[in-house]
């Protein structure tokens, strides 16, 4: 046997050290983002992507953005799958509008995507997948793809707005500003979202 004479500390060690080399982050536990089947909704201004119905659901009741709804109407509503969809229609345009008219950007865009993953982890096997590193964000926007990447469990009107808000900067100005200008104009948006 060539591992007779070789320490067991040692070889635990290197068995260890190994299986993490050869299963990175995220995938380890199941989590891959190569597999997913994603569904979609178009509104006026995004595309969201989205895995399950649950999603949805969890996205909408994190995102608590409703100007000109507040009412009887939404108290009684229905929770059917086309209201679902409607409402979160009309929530995330209506966000990406604030956040338009906070930063005076309104020219015509290209949609922005959204994209919707279940939890923490499968997010950050996502940012793995693209940047080959462990994530270190709640939620994060590239312009090269013109997407959002978020969380159902962990995201609200804020950081959506926040990152609606770079895709908003990157593609209004005619030269992208640098990074440390646009994340100084995405907090602004933070601050005065609701004023």
């Amino acid at each position: 046997m060539p591992f007779k004479n070789f320490p067991k500390n040692l070889l635990f060690v290197i068995i260890w050290v190994s299986f993490f080399l050869l299963f990175p982050y995220g995938v380890v536990h199941g989590e891959t983002t190569k597999d997913i089947i994603w569904q979609k909704i178009e509104t006026r201004h995004t595309i969201i992507r989205y895995q399950t119905q649950n999603d949805l659901k969890e996205f909408n009741k994190h995102v608590d953005y409703y100007p000109g709804e507040w009412g009887i109407k939404r108290l009684f509503s229905s929770s059917d799958s086309d209201d679902l969809m409607n409402k979160l229609k009309k929530k995330v345009d209506a966000l990406y509008e604030r956040v338009r008219e906070i930063l005076d950007m309104r020219k015509r865009m290209k949609k922005v995507t959204i994209h919707i993953y279940h939890n923490k982890k499968q997010l950050h096997a996502a940012y793995f997948d693209i940047y080959k590193k462990k994530c270190r964000y709640r939620a994060w926007y590239i312009y090269e793809y013109n997407t959002i990447y978020v969380n159902s469990d962990d995201i609200n009107e804020g950081i959506l707005a926040h990152e609606m808000a770079h895709s908003i900067i990157d593609h209004y100005l005619t030269v992208r500003p640098p990074s440390a200008t646009a994340e100084i104009l995405a907090r602004y948006v933070d601050r005065h979202l609701f004023q």
